[in-house]
């Protein structure tokens, strides 16, 4: 039978005068609750907002863009061995030919150097002032169609500047913005190091993982007059004495391709892999001894490691509500124990068995829910302190504080329930009794 809605007011009233008078005892019990329900919307608008801000960089991709890469992320989410994968042929400006030439299904192919594993790192300087270091990349005339890349200004380099070797480069934002804002920047002039390149193009702001920046801070020249000024792989193996170095080990090209007009991606792949497969020498029997990466692919390693992380979360902030809520069953038993004469009068004057149990659930759940909002509270502050400190991106869904309040009363009821069905058991005439 349900308590009465006047009752039940009564109840919480009564619950709330109890909390009120005892504020230090309340305040402890929960203080792991508040800790709890903190640690889970502070660390999940975080988690979130770094979630969805590196969702958006993989998009860049593009949904059609396959790359070929010595190995990568999906390697390792494979298992695979770091030592093992080191030991792969670095991809090469032949191979991108070959895919080129030789996959019927692919459009247009890039190769990126400078790009992968041993990136190339460079000051650029223009009238006496100097950027931070940006990476320097080496690309075809394709390299903003495979990219998805958008261009704020001017062009990309053109088949000619790339296979004359013309030093014409593409500016990313940082560099744009450190020393070009309120000018024209086409056809300006500046130093990559201690050789001068021309300005034909601008790229606009790409989404930066987590709000750390970098995602900007390169330039693209041509690929050819990349190998001319940093060596690189051209063709072969780069090997030493048989054996690839330590150092070329880590310069390998970056391959990227995108279907042509009404050819599928899946099968783009498979004569991608084939050709690999056949330029590595590789058996029926042996796995690929290189990457094929997609945005989906890596949009479903990213989601298995976002999956662990709140995993994670979750027990670290579990501990934190057990503990809050072993403090509440402590408290409610003290506080059972203190009341025995006050439980004793009010069944002697005909409170029945449900409303005592009620009064201490309630109580314990008050109690609790408090804690939940004050962690909600705390969570978000330190979420959006956080972002305005560091730019980090944050994500407050309402369903974090609803989960938030909803854990912190489960707690409550779960942790109060014994010593409210004991209250609720004790025989007022030995109650009455009680010293």
């Amino acid at each position: 039978m349900p308590v009465r809605t006047g009752l039940f007011g009564e109840i919480v009233a009564m619950a709330f005068d109890t909390v009120r008078s005892n504020k230090m005892r309340s305040s402890l019990t929960v203080l792991g609750v508040v800790i709890g329900i903190t640690s889970i919307v502070g660390m999940t608008s975080l988690i979130r907002g770094f979630d969805e801000s590196l969702r958006d960089s993989i998009r860049e991709l593009g949904p059609n863009t396959v790359f070929v890469a010595k190995f990568s992320g999906l390697s390792f989410a494979a298992g695979r061995e770091f030592t093992d994968l080191i030991k792969r042929p670095v991809l090469t400006v032949g191979d991108a030919r070959a895919i080129e030439k030789e996959a019927p299904s692919a459009g247009r192919v890039d190769v990126w150097l400078g790009a992968w594993g041993q990136p190339t790192f460079e000051r650029a300087y223009y009238q006496g002032t100097r950027t931070k270091s940006l990476s320097i990349m080496g690309a075809t005339q394709n390299f903003s169609v495979v990219d998805f890349s958008l261009k704020e200004k001017g062009r990309f380099v053109n088949e000619g500047e790339v296979e004359r070797r013309r030093r014409v480069a593409v500016l990313g934002q940082t560099h744009y913005q450190s020393h070009l804002p309120n000018v024209d920047p086409i056809g300006k002039r500046f130093r990559i190091g201690g050789d001068e390149y021309t300005v034909v193009g601008v790229f606009g702001t790409r989404p930066s993982p987590g709000g750390f920046g970098g995602a900007d801070d390169f330039i693209v020249i041509p690929y050819t007059t990349h190998q001319k000024v940093y060596g690189g792989p051209r063709g072969g193996r780069m090997t030493i004495n048989g054996a690839v170095t330590s150092a070329d080990a880590m310069r390998s090209a970056m391959i990227a391709a995108v279907p042509r007009e009404g050819a599928g991606r899946n099968q783009m792949i498979e004569e991608i892999r084939d050709i690999m497969r056949v330029r590595h020498g590789l058996r029926l029997d042996q796995p690929d001894d290189f990457d094929l990466i997609t945005q989906d692919a890596a949009l479903q390693v990213w989601e298995q490691i976002s999956q662990a992380t709140v995993l994670a979360l979750v027990v670290i902030s579990s501990i934190a509500l057990m503990v809050g809520g072993i403090g509440v069953m402590a408290i409610m038993t003290i506080s059972v124990t203190e009341r025995t004469r006050e439980i004793g009068v009010r069944k002697a004057l005909g409170a029945k068995r449900r409303e005592i149990l009620w009064q201490f659930l309630v109580e314990a759940a008050f109690l609790t829910s408090a804690g939940g909002l004050l962690g909600i509270l705390l969570g978000s502050a330190i979420g959006i302190g956080v972002h305005w400190a560091s730019g980090f991106p944050v994500s407050l869904p309402w369903w974090s504080f609803a989960l938030g309040i909803g854990f912190s009363a489960s707690v409550g009821i779960f942790f109060g329930l014994w010593p409210a069905v004991r209250a609720s058991r004790l025989d007022p005439i030995e109650a009455l009794r009680y010293e």
